[in-house]
């Protein structure tokens, strides 16, 4: 079971930034993209940390690390990072499928799209997802494809010429042990209310206007 998350501040250059942890009562087995523990694997915990816009460390991975470390969890975890404060986590769950999304749109793009020079100011997407019996690793793979499918759908709907942003992540988690269900796909068992959630949870999150963390504080 992946506990609901908590938030909490770190502080950093004189600010208190903050933090959403979740922890797993028992090791889950995880696959995403996050920059670090993403991939597939046992993973302990989450965090989703807000950086300031100006954010231009190069080593993402080695400072998700710390801030694991200063928070005192222990063994393989997954850390996200985003422009936004976590604060706005919007939290969606639809037949026994939990979801939880911060959403920043600040630079919505089409998957494939001409070159263009690289994004300096970026909005991000970050989902966390738990599913509640084990997936396959196939099916893991899949469900990622449902939820960014998801995710899609709901920008597409909130009027955004857009498939997502450059850096948006999705990290899902479901029990390590167990007959693994084979399938992940928008029709299937866990696939589907794992699609519903997503949706619903990146709509309401990006209803609003959601203004950086950094450019907030500095107002």
């Amino acid at each position: 079971m992946l506990n609901e998350p908590f938030l909490t501040t770190r502080r950093e250059a004189g600010w208190d930034i903050p933090l959403l942890v979740w922890r797993a009562e028992a090791p889950l087995l995880a696959v995403g993209s996050a920059p670090l523990g993403g991939g597939i694997g046992v993973r302990r915990w989450v965090v989703n940390a807000t950086v300031p816009m100006s954010y231009d460390r190069d080593d993402p991975a080695d400072h998700l690390g710390e801030l694991a470390e200063g928070l005192g969890l222990a063994g393989p975890g997954v850390g996200l990072l985003t422009g936004v404060d976590v604060a706005e986590v919007v939290a969606r769950a639809d037949g026994g499928v939990r979801v939880w999304a911060t959403v920043g749109l600040g630079t919505p793009v089409w998957a494939a799209a001409a070159p263009a020079a690289p994004v300096q100011r970026v909005g991000t997407v970050n989902i966390v997802g738990y599913v509640p019996m084990r997936l396959s690793e196939a099916a893991l793979v899949n469900a990622v494809a449902t939820a960014t499918e998801a995710k899609a759908q709901a920008i597409w709907e909130l009027g955004l010429p857009a498939t997502g942003t450059p850096t948006d992540a999705v990290t899902l988690l479901c029990p390590a042990d167990g007959d693994p269900a084979p399938y992940g796909g928008p029709r299937s068992t866990w696939g589907a209310p794992l699609a519903r959630a997503v949706h619903a949870a990146v709509l309401a999150g990006g209803a609003g206007t959601v203004v950086p963390w950094s450019d907030r504080r500095a107002g």
